[in-house]
Protein backbone atom coordinates (compact mmCIF):
# COMPACT_ATOMS: atom_id res chain seq x y z
CA UNK A 1 0.00 0.00 0.00
CA UNK A 2 1.76 3.44 -0.48
CA UNK A 3 0.42 7.01 0.26
CA UNK A 4 2.08 10.28 -0.04
CA UNK A 5 2.37 14.00 0.89
CA UNK A 6 3.52 17.54 -0.70
CA UNK A 7 5.23 19.33 2.26
CA UNK A 8 6.05 22.50 1.87
CA UNK A 9 9.35 23.42 3.37
CA UNK A 10 8.08 25.60 6.25
CA UNK A 11 8.60 24.43 10.22
CA UNK A 12 5.54 24.74 11.19
CA UNK A 13 4.10 21.92 8.58
CA UNK A 14 6.21 19.63 10.71
CA UNK A 15 2.85 18.62 12.77
CA UNK A 16 0.99 17.81 9.16
CA UNK A 17 3.69 15.99 8.49
CA UNK A 18 3.15 13.97 12.22
CA UNK A 19 -0.44 13.62 11.68
CA UNK A 20 0.17 11.98 7.89
CA UNK A 21 2.24 9.23 9.03
CA UNK A 22 0.14 8.63 12.49
CA UNK A 23 -2.95 8.22 9.93
CA UNK A 24 -0.89 5.71 7.75
CA UNK A 25 1.35 3.47 10.28
CA UNK A 26 -2.46 3.14 12.26
CA UNK A 27 -3.12 0.52 9.40
CA UNK A 28 -0.02 -1.73 10.76
CA UNK A 29 0.26 -3.81 13.60
CA UNK A 30 2.90 -1.95 15.23
CA UNK A 31 2.95 -0.41 18.57
CA UNK A 32 2.72 2.76 19.93
CA UNK A 33 6.55 3.01 20.57
CA UNK A 34 7.35 2.06 17.19
CA UNK A 35 5.32 4.13 15.28
CA UNK A 36 6.25 7.11 17.92
CA UNK A 37 10.29 6.03 16.85
CA UNK A 38 9.35 6.00 13.30
CA UNK A 39 7.79 9.05 13.37
CA UNK A 40 10.63 10.74 14.92
CA UNK A 41 12.70 9.29 12.46
CA UNK A 42 11.03 10.53 9.75
CA UNK A 43 10.30 14.12 11.11
CA UNK A 44 13.94 14.37 11.61
CA UNK A 45 14.92 13.76 8.17
CA UNK A 46 11.97 16.19 6.90
CA UNK A 47 13.30 19.06 9.62
CA UNK A 48 16.66 18.80 8.42
CA UNK A 49 15.98 19.30 5.06
CA UNK A 50 13.56 22.08 5.24
CA UNK A 51 16.18 23.83 7.46
CA UNK A 52 19.19 23.11 5.71
CA UNK A 53 18.89 22.00 2.46
CA UNK A 54 15.53 24.43 1.62
CA UNK A 55 16.47 27.43 4.11
CA UNK A 56 12.59 27.25 5.10
CA UNK A 57 11.43 28.53 1.72
CA UNK A 58 7.74 28.16 1.65
CA UNK A 59 8.10 27.83 -2.25
CA UNK A 60 10.07 24.71 -1.82
CA UNK A 61 8.58 21.20 -0.64
CA UNK A 62 9.34 17.59 -0.70
CA UNK A 63 7.54 14.35 -1.38
CA UNK A 64 7.23 12.14 1.43
CA UNK A 65 5.68 8.06 -0.35
CA UNK A 66 5.59 5.66 2.02
CA UNK A 67 4.95 1.78 1.10
CA UNK A 68 3.66 -0.65 3.63
CA UNK A 69 4.40 -3.93 2.47
CA UNK A 70 4.32 -6.82 4.27
CA UNK A 71 8.17 -7.46 5.46
CA UNK A 72 9.04 -3.49 5.92
CA UNK A 73 8.08 -0.12 5.54
CA UNK A 74 10.12 2.31 3.23
CA UNK A 75 9.51 6.06 3.68
CA UNK A 76 10.93 7.87 0.51
CA UNK A 77 11.78 11.19 0.90
CA UNK A 78 12.59 13.64 -2.24
CA UNK A 79 13.41 16.54 -2.56
CA UNK A 80 15.38 19.27 -5.23
CA UNK A 81 17.17 21.45 -2.08
CA UNK A 82 20.76 21.01 -1.41
CA UNK A 83 22.03 17.65 -1.38
CA UNK A 84 23.14 15.51 1.82
CA UNK A 85 26.00 13.58 1.41
CA UNK A 86 26.27 10.64 3.95
CA UNK A 87 29.81 9.68 3.21
CA UNK A 88 31.35 12.96 4.23
CA UNK A 89 28.77 12.70 7.10
CA UNK A 90 30.61 11.96 10.71
CA UNK A 91 28.48 10.97 13.94
CA UNK A 92 29.12 13.84 16.98
CA UNK A 93 30.51 12.05 20.03
CA UNK A 94 27.32 12.37 22.69
CA UNK A 95 29.07 13.44 25.06
CA UNK A 96 30.92 16.11 23.54
CA UNK A 97 27.44 17.74 22.34
CA UNK A 98 26.16 17.44 26.20
CA UNK A 99 29.30 18.95 27.70
CA UNK A 100 29.28 21.91 24.90
CA UNK A 101 25.58 22.62 25.31
CA UNK A 102 24.84 22.07 21.85
CA UNK A 103 21.20 22.10 20.15
CA UNK A 104 20.98 19.20 17.93
CA UNK A 105 23.22 17.28 16.12
CA UNK A 106 22.44 13.94 17.63
CA UNK A 107 18.99 13.43 14.85
CA UNK A 108 20.62 11.39 12.21
CA UNK A 109 22.60 9.53 15.02
CA UNK A 110 18.90 8.80 16.27
CA UNK A 111 17.51 7.97 12.80
CA UNK A 112 20.31 5.50 12.10
CA UNK A 113 19.31 3.77 16.12
CA UNK A 114 15.97 3.29 14.45
CA UNK A 115 15.78 2.53 10.83
CA UNK A 116 17.13 -0.75 9.98
CA UNK A 117 18.61 1.11 6.32
CA UNK A 118 19.05 4.61 5.56
CA UNK A 119 20.21 5.39 1.47
CA UNK A 120 20.64 8.66 0.19
CA UNK A 121 21.08 9.31 -3.93
CA UNK A 122 21.10 12.29 -6.38
CA UNK A 123 20.27 12.04 -9.43
CA UNK A 124 20.07 15.07 -12.19
CA UNK A 125 18.79 17.52 -9.18
CA UNK A 126 16.51 15.65 -7.37
CA UNK A 127 17.89 14.10 -3.93
CA UNK A 128 16.06 10.92 -2.33
CA UNK A 129 16.99 9.42 1.18
CA UNK A 130 15.28 6.14 1.73
CA UNK A 131 14.37 5.06 5.63
CA UNK A 132 13.81 1.40 5.82
CA UNK A 133 12.01 -0.40 8.22
CA UNK A 134 11.77 -4.00 8.95
CA UNK A 135 8.84 -5.74 10.28
CA UNK A 136 8.95 -8.52 12.78
CA UNK A 137 7.50 -11.80 10.80
CA UNK A 138 4.26 -13.57 11.84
Amino acid sequence: MKHELKLYCEKSRLSELRTFITEVLSTTDLNDISQNQLILAVEEVCANLIIHSHDCNPHSFIILKVRLNDDNIVFEIRDSGKAFNLKKYKSPEVNSVVKEKRKGGLGLLLVRKIMDKIEFETNHSINTCRLIKKLNSK
